[in-house]
């Protein structure tokens, strides 16, 4: 009886430890309550340098920020899961911004940084900006039953989406964001819609699950509305936001996304004339591949508030021409000169241009130019296209650079170009001869050769100009040689080759005397 007892208590003992083990390692150790104090020293050394000393949204570096940082002050969180009449976030919801960061702004995710009880005790003193630290939000969002993604599911919420401009009169009809009015939030600050191609850029998170919040709730201090409001005419039903966040995911298909993978510009040669225009179906032929955009920061003026985020490229040659269609989100056709243009352009608007950087003398080796416009022993060549104003039309200009500050504008130089700009995108072909004759001021363009590449964009409504623009680090453009009969000729007199060597081989074994003999 004794021996039986102590084998079930031993038991007992070994369950509840296993028990306690499993718990640990799903949800971890239970954090401690937060703590003010701790809370302030985390932030004192983390957040101060954005979000101020007062917790204002104005610490040193904020005026380099695009958006800039959030004002605690205030107590508006931008993306809450509590009702959309209940300004209070949850604490879960400050603290996700805190674990996984805003992607898309200068916010990071600090979970590989501190622990779950420093996020905890940054939680609190955030709150305490505000005098929040007591309060508790009285409502959560309504999710109801939600409705599975389906081709009759996208296809409701976009006839919603279009319905009366509901989300298109910001979002644009493709979803790019191409906005017709100029936004601001309630400090004040510039705003651009979401361009909802682009998933990575969500603040949150592109799951339906997300969207729908935002559709229900809106975004706290923005003109995103929210379409639960029983007094909006736009108001939505549980349901038909089900269907809008459905569709909103769907426009993923639509963008161009990155893959660090593709570095090269793979251009294919083609019989007959190239195609002068964006919109020639000769080009559905071709490879795009696109690359990150970043501002320019490295020379004075530094530029810090870029609208751009990445742009794509595609190339096609023949015999004697090569032609590069280049693509990149721009949520506004900025035309100086243009009122309607200038309504949602920042007061000093400029063109939207585009330049291709290539190096005059590609070397054979890893040895590329500086990539912000080459420098003194290596020069290159900027084929840019301005998008033109109202008293001139777009033009390509070709300059040769030998660092920012020396560059010689030449004119066109046998560089045509034509640009198309349609629901929120520009698309610009630039064309030139592969052989111009001037080896020492011109970029000749060799079959199978992998020449060096780099872009540049300017978004004239964001008041970029000059050398307050995007651009890319070198990137790879190759000609890629024709397939021909060349490869199967030798392939078939290599095969020839070791058919007579074992045939040799086989006849020279047949004639040696068997050992012994």
């Amino acid at each position: 009886m004794v021996r039986l007892l102590a084998l079930t208590l031993a038991a007992l003992t070994l369950a509840a430890l296993t028990l306690t083990s499993l718990a640990i390692l799903a949800g971890g150790v239970q954090a401690a309550p937060a703590d003010k104090e701790r809370g302030a020293k985390i932030y004192a050394k983390r957040c101060l340098m954005c979000h101020g000393e007062e917790g204002d949204g104005d610490g040193p570096g904020a005026k380099r920020l695009n958006p800039p940082p959030r004002d605690f002050t205030e107590a508006l969180y931008k993306f809450k899961t509590t009702g959309a009449d209940d300004p209070m976030p949850n604490d879960d919801d400050i603290l996700s911004m805190i674990r996984d960061g805003m992607p898309g702004t200068s916010m990071p995710g600090w979970k590989d940084v501190l622990s779950e009880q420093e996020m905890l005790d940054l939680v609190l003193y955030l709150k305490i900006f505000a005098e929040i630290e007591e309060e508790k939000p009285e409502e959560q969002i309504d999710y109801g039953t939600q409705v599975a993604t389906s081709p009759e599911s996208i296809a409701q919420g976009d006839k919603l989406f279009h319905d009366g401009e509901r989300c298109s009169e910001c979002h644009g009809n493709d979803g790019r964001g191409d906005a017709v009015k100029r936004l601001k939030d309630d400090a004040g600050a510039r705003t651009w819609p979401r361009n909802l191609t682009k998933p990575w850029t969500y603040r949150v998170s592109n799951q339906p699950k997300d969207i729908y919040r935002r559709i229900t709730t809106g975004i706290t201090g923005t003109q995103m509305p929210s379409f639960a409001d029983p007094k909006s005419k736009k108001k939505l039903s549980i349901e038909e936001r089900w269907h809008v966040a459905n569709y909103v995911v769907s426009l993923a298909a639509k963008g161009h996304p990155v893959r660090p993978e593709n570095t090269v510009i793979k251009a294919a040669r083609i019989e007959g004339a190239l195609p002068a225009k964006p919109g020639d179906a000769a080009w559905d032929g071709a490879e795009k591949t696109t690359f990150f955009l970043v501002p320019q920061i490295i020379a004075k003026p530094r530029f810090f508030t870029p609208a751009g985020d990445t742009i794509s490229a595609r190339a096609l040659y023949n015999d004697r021409e090569i032609a590069l269609l280049i693509e990149w989100d721009d949520r506004s056709k900025s035309i100086p000169g243009d009122a309607t243009a200038q309504k949602i352009a920042e007061p000093d608007m400029g063109q939207d241009a585009v330049a291709i950087q290539l190096p005059i003398a590609p070397s054979d080796g890893v040895e590329k130019p500086y990539f912000i416009w080459g420098d003194a022993t290596h020069p290159v060549n900027l084929w840019k296209w301005q998008s033109g104003t109202t008293k001139a039309p777009e033009a390509a200009e070709v300059m040769t650079a030998r660092g920012l500050d020396d560059v010689n504008k030449r004119g066109a130089s046998g560089v045509s170009a034509k640009g198309i700009y349609k629901d929120g995108t520009w698309r610009v072909v630039m064309k030139r001869a592969r052989a111009t004759g001037d080896a020492e001021n011109d970029i000749q363009f060799d079959e199978g050769r992998f020449i060096p590449v780099a872009f540049s964009a300017w978004d004239g409504s964001n008041g970029e100009k000059d050398r307050s623009h995007t651009l890319t680090t070198w990137y790879w453009l190759q000609l890629k040689p024709e397939a021909g009969a060349k490869p199967l000729i030798a392939g078939i007199l290599t095969a020839l080759i070791l058919a007579g060597l074992l045939i040799w081989w086989a006849r020279a074994a047949g004639a040696r005397p068997e050992p012994g003999a």
